[in-house]
């Protein structure tokens, strides 16, 4: 049987592999197609990437290139990464359509808004970046730099740079959408993120802190959006995710302690709690101490009913001894028969005559 259990499984998981596969295969097809336009216009692209820092460079000064290949790899690595920017819709699709299989009916009904949602997310990153992260940070940059130093960026590291705050931002925005699939999944609940949310603003800190540059202007245009959005998730999570009351929580919770029947009948008498004060609380409490101890008796009676020794034939001497103790009581009894005066008189007057 197991033999056949196996067999069976490593068919669906060699299944999902392909699917897997194949899933990559046209996404990496899909980057691929998008790439091969953006290579003829990857000079115009780092050039658009470049006005946010050639806005604080002093006037005629630009971009430097030390290492030799660095002139053609850098907007080369540019129109990669454009296009997997570019690309991120149908990446994300790839994957929601990965896992739909494995969701209720119900919960395919938010494929479609949380990919439309997380699309525009990663995309407000980006531009959150570009248009206002950028420029206060490169113009913090340039204003604390001494006056001997002549502030000449090189193209890589400037490309590196920026690559890096376009994922961290991009990412980052995505937080409402983690937000509402834990607590869509079951994992938490918007109640619970509300009490621990002192715990996600130091959370929040130290990512700032290490995915931005060592500056507090960063850090801080990093760790304001996701708190907001954080709480934006909360907000949200409170209309979609469907609530749970108590009461059914707790009946769950006897439902797993108890067997099906048992809690069916516990359900039947359960009794509405009532407000008791003073002496009734104590007769109550008393009672209920009576009734447990009377439960506990009537157990300990039926334990020893079930464990009763099993019948043991007598032994000679002991039925001996049960026929001298039967004689014993018979000679009692005619004892007692003569010295009752009621009973000896009629034979004593009937005895009489005969004697005559």
């Amino acid at each position: 049987m197991s033999e056949g259990s196996n067999s069976s499984a490593e068919p669906a998981f060699v299944s999902h592999l392909v699917e897997l596969r194949d899933r990559l295969l046209r996404s990496v097809l899909v980057i691929i197609v998008i790439l091969l336009p953006l290579l003829v216009f990857s000079a115009e692209l780092f050039t658009f990437l470049t006005r946010p820092i050639m806005a604080v460079l002093p006037e005629g000064q630009q971009l430097v290139a030390i290492d030799i290949a660095s002139p053609f790899l850098a907007p080369f690595k540019l129109a990669i990464f454009t296009a997997i920017f570019i690309a991120v819709p149908y990446l994300l699709y790839q994957a929601w359509s990965f896992i739909a299989p494995g969701l209720y009916q119900n919960e395919r009904k938010l494929i479609v808004p949380l990919l439309v949602s997380s699309t525009l997310l990663f995309y407000a990153g980006i531009a959150f970046a570009y248009f206002l992260v950028f420029k206060l940070v490169f113009g913090f940059f340039y204003a604390i730099a001494p006056d001997v130093v002549n502030v000449t960026p090189d193209i890589n590291s400037y490309l590196n740079f920026t690559i890096k705050m376009f994922f961290a931002f991009g990412i980052c925005f995505e937080v409402p959408i983690a937000t509402i699939l834990f607590c869509w999944t079951g994992m938490t609940s918007p109640d619970k993120l509300a009490e621990k949310r002192r715990y996600f603003i130091v959370g929040v800190l130290i990512i700032s802190m290490l995915m931005t540059p060592p500056d507090v202007i960063s850090q801080l245009l990093l760790g304001i959006p996701m708190w907001l959005l954080f709480e934006a998730g909360i907000f949200f999570a409170r209309r979609i995710v469907p609530k749970r009351d108590t009461d059914e929580e707790e009946d769950d919770e006897e439902n797993v302690i108890m067997p099906d029947e048992v809690a069916q009948k516990a359900k039947k008498t359960k009794k509405p709690k009532s407000k008791v004060t003073g002496a009734a609380a104590t007769a109550a409490a008393s009672e209920q101490v009576a009734s447990a101890e009377q439960v506990e008796a009537s157990a300990d009676e039926i334990n020893e009913d079930e464990f009763e020794d099993p019948y043991v034939e007598p032994t000679d001497e002991e039925i001996e001894a049960e026929f001298d103790r039967i004689e014993a009581e018979e000679e009692d009894d005619s004892d007692d028969d003569e010295e009752d005066p009621m009973d000896s008189s009629p034979n004593e007057e009937k005895s009489a005559p005969k004697s005559e």
